[in-house]
């Protein structure tokens, strides 16, 4: 993204409101991110993050969806794992609200632990190491930026995630620096 220098900050506060007003129009029709950072600041401050969260959680479903290239099952798994990442990442650009975060990171973590845990533990451990660096990112937004009360709703869930990990793959150095239970 480039910086502004005060020239241009300059130019830009010297702008009528109308033109100001066809800029943001036009940025917003052609890129979607804009335009939900513009929807949730904004124009609907009260439900838009809520709109934007179910959004989200639409396109996950259709990238779990998808069939994903890959010689094996895990890593037809972990690029699959990586699409989702990269549209939950889109979401936190334009929301702070954590807790949707750790909801979207139990989603899709739902569902490598829901399959045959025989799936961890194998040559492929692009996988392992895919699901182990998604169950750390949920453990840091639980344990840190949210408040204490939510950690008791995800307590239980991450334990279990974190116990088949270390049964299954501790042998590879993401999931034994992980913890054993939050």
């Amino acid at each position: 993204m480039p910086r502004l220098d005060k020239e241009t900050k300059e130019r830009i506060r010297k702008l009528d409101y109308k033109e100001l007003q066809d800029i943001v129009i036009k940025i917003a029709s052609k890129e979607k991110s804009v335009y939900d950072f513009i929807l949730v600041n904004y124009l609907d401050k009260k439900i838009g993050e809520k709109e934007l969260y179910e959004a989200t959680k639409v396109d996950l479903e259709i990238l779990l969806q998808k069939r994903y290239k890959g010689f094996s099952e895990q890593l037809r798994n972990a690029n699959m794992l990586a699409a989702c990442i990269k549209r939950i990442n889109e979401f936190t650009k334009i929301s702070k609200n954590k807790l949707y975060e750790a909801d979207l990171l139990l989603y899709i973590l739902s569902i490598p632990f829901s399959l045959n845990a025989n799936m961890f533990g194998t040559c492929f451990t692009q996988y392992d190491t895919k699901v182990a660096i998604i169950v750390k990112r949920l453990v840091n937004v639980v344990t840190k930026k949210l408040h204490e009360d939510y950690k008791i709703e995800y307590e239980e869930t991450i334990n279990d995630y974190l116990k088949k990990l270390h049964q299954m793959s501790n042998h590879i150095d993401t999931v034994y620096n992980l913890p054993e239970t939050i």
